[in-house]
Formats: C-alpha cells, structure tokens, sequence
C-alpha cells in the first residue's frame, strides 16, 4: 500500500529522491541560488498612489524566498539522501541474490525490496531505469525502462503463492499501446500460468520468472566484475602513455607517478627538454634532465 503524503515538502522530498542522488545535490545548489537573489528586499522607494499593493506582494514574496532559500535546498538535500540509501540497498540486494545459490532467495523479500532489485537488475543489462513510485504490491507500471529512443514497461509482481496469470499480461500489454512503448516485462519471484504464456507468446512482452530473473542477475554481475577485473590488469600492465618516451626509474617529485620527456615551449627556456609528470595536466611535477 502506498504511503500517505501529509504535505507538499514530503512530495518535494519523495519526487527529488526518485532522481540520481547527484541530480538532487544540483537541484539543492540550484535553489539556493535562484531563491537567495530573489530574497533580496526592495530598495525603499517615495510612494505614488497606487503603489501599495505592488510593494505588499513583492514583501511577501521577498518572504517566502527568504524562507525557500534555506528549506528548499534541505528538502532537495534529504531527497537526495534518501535516493542514495536507495542505491545502496539496490546494490546490497544484487550482491545477495546473485551470492545465493538458487531462485529461493526472492521469497523473503517484501514487493517494495523486489521492485528495487527488478530495477538494479535492468540497470546492470544497461536500461536507464526510472521508479514511477506510484505502484503497490499489485500497482500497474512500477519501472520505466530506455535504452536510446526506445521506451519499455515493467510491471513487478512479488507472488510466492500462486501463479501470475494472463490478466496482468494482457493489462501490461494495453498499457503499453497507450502510451506506446517499444515493449514491456511482466516479472515475478514465482511463475506464470500457461494461458498468460500463451498470450505473451509473440508479443512484445517478456515474462521473467523468478528462476531466469536469478540467472539474470548472476550472470549480469559475473559480467560486469570480470569487465571491471579485465580494465584492472589492463591498467597495471600498461606503461603510462603520454607525449614523449618514459623515463626509466624516474618518478615525479609531486605524486611518484612515472616521468616522460617533454620539450619546453616557451619561456626562458623554450626548446630545451625536461622530465614531465605523466598525469600532466592533473600534476605539473618536473624534474631536470641530468
């Protein structure tokens, strides 16, 4: 069951968390900015008739910024806080799952756990994934998934009792034209009944079990830690690549990073040559060619 909303801050609060964490730091930073010009009282001014009113709304609107100043960005800062709590728990449930040895692991989770784990797990088959927010246990489109131009659907369902049946497919399926997506995914920590199979046969939409969704997750991770493994020992094979030969035994002065030769441009000493850090623009360490 979705949770009540008792105020317009909290909507704020839950719209912001919904973004990347770094999005609400922006918005928070952005806020500030735009409200503390506007908090700036009005210069005093001779009066004319008339003119009363004016100055009246424009003093409460001076208010009001200078009130949103502070607690706008607070509202964007917690957004924020609460979307990369999020994140951490999506991550924490993706490194659980794929450790566990079967599809069991699903079962203990609550609907709002499972629909973060859905999400992660498109995030790493490289879909942008956006949280609608909106959903329940049985709430209509929980995720919206892009990749380039094209728009998919996903609807979650935590059932561990029964089996998903045709109802949930063909509703996905109806929402999918209406808003015209590219495709769509019914997925489950159970199974589907052979009639919601039989629909989905041929159609734009996915069903994912709760044993492939597992194998998914597994080999999602398996690929990414062997990518980020292979990138390591590229790096550490690599000899440092910059302008110039490297120099052997040379480290920078700075940062210890290894030196290439470079050729003086300008100054006093143009066209004569030194040892350069090769993390150069980020260092500017030099040592003297002996």
């Amino acid at each position: 069951m979705a949770r009540k909303k008792t105020s317009l801050a909290e909507d704020l609060m839950d719209l912001v968390s919904l973004l990347p964490w770094w999005a609400g730091v922006a918005l928070a930073v952005i806020s500030y900015v735009l409200l503390h010009r506007l908090a700036v009282p009005p210069t005093a001014v001779a009066l004319q008739p008339g003119q009363v009113g004016d100055l009246m709304v424009r003093s409460m609107g001076t208010a009001l910024a200078g009130f949103g100043q502070y607690m706008v960005p607070l509202i964007c800062l917690g957004g924020a806080g609460i979307s990369a709590w999020r994140r951490h728990q999506r991550r924490a449930l993706i490194s659980n799952i794929a450790q566990a040895k079967g599809a069991d692991a699903l079962d203990g989770m609550s609907w709002h756990e499972f629909e973060m784990l859905v999400g992660e797990a498109f995030r790493l088959q490289g879909f942008g994934v956006s949280e609608t927010g909106g959903g329940g246990a049985d709430g209509g489109v929980d995720l919206v998934l892009s990749k380039g131009t094209e728009k998919f659907l996903v609807q979650c369902k935590q059932w561990k009792a029964y089996k998903v049946g045709v109802d949930v497919v063909r509703e996905l399926y109806g929402v999918m034209a209406a808003r015209g997506a590219t495709g769509g995914f019914v997925v489950t920590s159970g199974s589907f009944s052979e009639d919601a199979k039989a629909f989905a046969d041929g159609r734009n939409v996915k069903l994912v079990d709760g044993h492939r969704l597992h194998g998914l997750i597994k080999q999602a991770r398996q690929s990414l830690s062997s990518h980020v493994d292979t990138a390591d020992r590229s790096r550490a094979a690599a000899p440092p690549s910059a302008p110039g030969s490297a120099a052997s035994g040379t480290a920078c002065p700075a940062c210890g990073s290894g030196m290439v030769k470079r050729t003086a441009k300008k100054g006093a000493n143009a066209g004569g040559q030194f040892w350069g850090c090769s993390q150069y623009p980020s260092c500017r360490g030099v040592r003297p060619i002996a």
